[in-house]
């Protein structure tokens, strides 16, 4: 009777817990980037009543035969098996302006702190959050951050006014307006910029806004945003505001960042990703969850009323 009770409280508590991440995940079907999350049960701990036994039949000697016996088990409910995340790319949404999805797989690069000249292969060892949403805007400093304010991460040109691909950065910066039109100059004072664009291959570019018509109207390059790809994307952690993090250790595996094209994913420009929450299966799994849970706690109703009908056999 207890062992009944025990299942049942252990299966309330799993389907709840499967309930919690519905509940999330129906919370931010319009949430930019999000990716959902499944639960999957196990089955818990299990209390041999019998051990299996293998026969004892001999051919040359069918004295005290005995055949074999399977085991006999009493199991104690169910808990959590795993919480996966669904990292399949959902549909963009043009929104316009200064923001980007990557047509593929990838991640923006971000931090709530400047960490320069940063070596890609050291990317887990740096304070660096990932996120799908690119939404971006020009600070009062001149850097492309995102919509929290976190600073957006790529490679610096070697020549503002013209570029070379073959002579850029090869470390990570966070890209920022140049100081000047000459050269890579990100040390001073920022140049005020107008019609901030970016290209399907990442490239961040503006016109300088001055009095000085020798500057007037000169497009310059911020860099191009880096894109870091992940062996295993479901091993990084969700870390709340549409970011992941990864470190040492993890299970997200190898890891690069690129620049956009060839193998690296391109970029949408004025377009942001869309949850790719599934309402019609969230839906369906909420009504089997909720079915799982009333038959759980069937199970204790009918338990305590066997135990009732036992302890009135005294009357």
């Amino acid at each position: 009777m207890l062992r009944a009770m025990d299942s049942a409280v252990a299966g309330l508590r799993a389907h709840q817990n499967k309930m919690d991440v519905i509940g999330n995940n129906i919370a931010n079907v319009n949430t930019f980037g999000f990716k959902s999350q499944s639960y999957s049960f196990k089955e818990a701990m299990y209390q041999t009543s019998s051990a299996s036994t293998g026969g004892t039949a001999d051919a040359n000697n069918t004295t005290n035969a005995s055949g074999g016996t399977n085991p006999a088990q009493y199991g104690y409910g169910t808990v959590m098996g795993t919480i996966s995340t669904d990292m399949t790319s959902s549909t963009p949404t043009y929104v316009g302006g200064l923001n980007a999805t990557i047509d593929g797989e990838g991640f923006f690069i971000t931090s709530s702190g400047l960490n320069d000249d940063v070596d890609p292969d050291t990317l887990k060892q740096e304070d660096f959050q990932y996120t799908r949403v690119g939404q971006f805007l020009i600070d009062s400093n001149g850097y492309l951050v995102d919509g929290n304010g976190n600073f957006v991460y790529g490679f610096r040109p070697n020549n503002v006014m013209n570029p070379d691909p073959a002579q850029q950065d090869t470390e990570l910066n966070a890209l920022r307006a140049p100081s000047a039109i000459q050269g890579s100059s990100f040390d001073g004072d920022p140049l005020q910029l107008t019609n901030v664009t970016i290209n399907s291959l990442g490239e961040v570019t503006a016109m300088v806004k001055s009095d000085d018509p020798n500057r007037d109207g000169v497009t310059v390059s911020l860099g191009k945003i880096a894109i870091a790809t992940f062996q295993n994307p479901n091993g990084l952690t969700k870390s709340g505001g549409g970011y992941y993090t990864a470190s040492e250790g993890d299970n997200s595996g190898a890891y690069s960042a690129t620049i956009p094209g060839g193998s690296t994913a391109g970029l949408m420009t004025g377009y942001l990703e869309g949850s790719n929450v599934d309402l019609a299966k969230e839906f369906a799994d909420m009504i089997t969850t909720q079915r799982g849970f009333q038959a759980n706690s069937k199970i204790i109703t009918v338990s305590d009323e066997m135990l009732s009908d036992l302890i009135s056999m005294k009357r």
